[in-house]
């Protein structure tokens, strides 16, 4: 693709007959692109990483933070990330939830694929790693590309990229189930879904991190937080039953990376 036109100008679905229109730095790949009277918000978890503030201090401070909960940092979890990843090298990636881009620049500078996408629905984060890609002269013409977009509606074909990375992102989702199942969808044969995020423990959860509780938490909803925190069984079934196989984990605290596969 010629990214720079079609930052320029957006372009139209040749099957849908859709319009989408370009943000200059990104490309809005979602339902709403282009509307001009209708606007919706979503939860507040979401919201908050659409704030110009937030995006601006992720990577100043924000994210250097979780390593508090175990996160071995970016450097490590990148290599980590890429260990999943040698069976699916060479193919097509995508940086889902990317944030200011903070792995998925290192994705891209690596050449281990032959495209990276980085896609989040903050308009606000997509700026913010367009401005790292400018400061490291990261390949953004060549093989890297921003996309806005839902994680729950992934604007890709079915069976069509090869990796499929969410960094410290599924506790932020809406609805953790239809992610996932959108990015089995998409995922080709073979394909490798990597992510990070925070076991449920007594400290984000409360007592609903018990077993014999975790049942009312779907009454009384989250507690201490506004965000979905869960137990290494519940994301393993969770990959099981939305098509992924292989599943594989590496625990550290309260930090995890998980895999799954797509058969």
């Amino acid at each position: 693709m010629n990214l720079p036109a079609i930052y320029r100008s957006g372009f139209k679905c040749s099957k849908c007959n859709k319009s989408f229109t370009s943000k200059d730095v990104f490309l809005d790949l979602t339902v709403t692109s282009g509307m001009k009277e209708y606007s919706e918000l979503k939860p507040a978890r979401t919201e908050l990483f659409r704030s110009p503030l937030v995006s601006y201090l992720y990577e100043r401070g924000w994210r250097q933070n979780f390593n508090r909960s175990g996160f071995p940092g970016r450097d490590e979890e990148f290599q980590m990330a890429q260990d999943y990843f040698q069976s699916v090298a060479g193919g097509i990636l995508v940086d889902v939830s990317c944030g200011s881009g903070l792995f998925s620049r290192k994705f891209a500078s690596s050449g281990a694929y032959s495209s990276v996408i980085a896609l989040d629905f903050s308009e606000n984060m997509l700026r913010q790693c367009y401005d790292y890609i400018k400061q490291e002269e990261t390949p953004m013409n060549t093989n890297l590309a921003l996309v806005r977009a839902d994680i729950s509606r992934l604007p890709f074909a079915s069976c069509s990229i090869d990796a499929i990375h969410a960094g410290a992102a599924i506790h932020c989702w809406p609805s953790p189930s239809n992610a996932i199942a959108e990015i089995s969808r998409v995922l080709k044969p073979g394909g490798v879904f990597v992510a990070t995020t925070f076991l449920s423990t007594p400290t984000n959860s409360g007592l609903f991190s018990i077993d014999a509780l975790k049942p009312l938490r779907q009454i009384v909803g989250p507690v201490n937080s506004s965000y979905n925190f869960f137990t290494e069984g519940e994301l393993e079934d969770l990959c099981r039953s939305c098509g992924l196989v292989n599943y594989s984990s590496k625990v550290q605290r309260s930090f995890i990376m998980f895999s799954g596969q797509k058969p």
